[in-house]
């Protein structure tokens, strides 16, 4: 005789939302603090800070908990799990210490999309050549900008001195309080320029940046002789340089601290920051710019900047460069198309 069948006998599996969930976490007392020198396709090369593997390379992926957030190169971080280093071993970051500072650029000019290059900084070393490439004073500002707000020691270093004149914009840069220093391509001078820009890196931990073909990796190669980093030149059609790094990461010092290299940078755009953030960049004009009206764009006839501009005569042209310069930030489009400056 066949069964009959009423609702008793259909089984009904309980919706997701109705799972009871624990909200207690591990509280990975026992995590171990290290310091992220690279990132690659989601994996992170660490190195231990604290306890007696101190200095151990560790790799390690991040722990689905930290959700969305990002881990950079310079990154503080907590991570638990196999944290000997042997090969195939994978440790897992939990937790991202808060950042003193970040490097970061704007991707997305109409979300004002933000992508972190680095995080918790000492010094940024700005690259430029003074000839092929030509140094682009856009691209200086902007970095200078960054490190201004984000309390970053900036340094300008230019290379190829013996091809060209050190720009004379640079004196502009100087007057602000940014060491410059140079390099040439003359191996007699090397050894000596090399050894002056080595002993401001001691202890700190300082981050490359500038335009690909300008130098960055061969000067990376003589502060850190086993680094290997690949060198470039300079595209002979377009005057740019090839792409010789793809990723950052960073080097241990021989006299102590690390050295970030990054990959060549063609755009860094800055439309993420507030308009009042870039104008105090500019210690020269933000103490003009606090006297005009509420909301100046700094751009329009009445802006007291132009009023500035013209009190000095003998000053006037330099004055007219730097509030242009100001002004060049200011506007967003030119943030992140950088491709055609000239």
């Amino acid at each position: 005789m066949a069964r009959e069948y009423d609702e008793s006998d259909v089984r009904i599996r309980p919706t997701r939302t109705t799972r009871r969930r624990s909200k207690d976490r591990p509280s990975h007392s026992d995590s171990h603090t290290a310091l992220v020198i690279s990132v690659d396709r989601g994996r992170s090369g660490c190195v231990l800070q604290d306890g007696p593997q101190k200095g151990q390379l560790v790799v390690a992926m991040k722990a689905r908990e930290l959700g969305p957030k990002s881990v950079v190169v310079g990154d503080s971080v907590e991570i638990v799990g196999d944290t000997t280093g042997d090969e195939g071993t994978l440790a897992r970051i939990v937790k991202v210490n808060e950042r003193t500072n970040s490097l970061s650029r704007t991707v997305d000019d109409a979300a004002k999309l933000e992508r972190t290059i680095v995080a918790n900084i000492d010094q940024l070393l700005i690259v430029v050549a003074s000839a092929n490439p030509e140094p682009r004073r856009g691209l200086i500002d902007r970095f200078l900008v960054s490190a201004f707000i984000e309390k970053i020691h900036p340094i300008i270093v230019v290379t190829k001195i013996d091809v060209a004149p050190i720009p004379e914009f640079m004196e502009k840069y100087a007057a602000l309080g940014v060491e410059i220093m140079t390099t040439s391509s003359k191996v007699s001078d090397r050894p000596a320029q090399v050894a002056e820009i080595a002993a401001l890196l001691n202890n700190k931990i300082s981050v490359l940046v500038g335009h690909s073909g300008v130098g960055k990796s061969t000067l990376i190669n003589e502060l850190v002789p086993d680094a290997g980093r690949l060198t470039g030149d300079v595209n002979d059609v377009t005057g740019r340089g090839r792409h010789t790094s793809s990723s950052a990461v960073a080097l241990e010092l021989p006299g102590g601290g690390w050295i970030i290299d990054t990959p060549g940078i063609r755009a860094f755009g800055l439309a993420h920051r507030d308009p009042r953030e870039v104008v105090e960049a500019f210690p020269d004009l933000a103490e003009v710019a606090a006297t005009c009206m509420s909301h100046c764009s700094h751009a329009e006839e009445s802006c007291a900047l132009n009023q500035w501009i013209t009190a000095d005569p003998q000053q006037q042209e330099e004055r007219q460069l730097r509030v242009e310069s100001l002004r060049s930030l200011l506007d967003v489009k030119s943030y992140v198309d950088l491709e055609h400056e000239q």
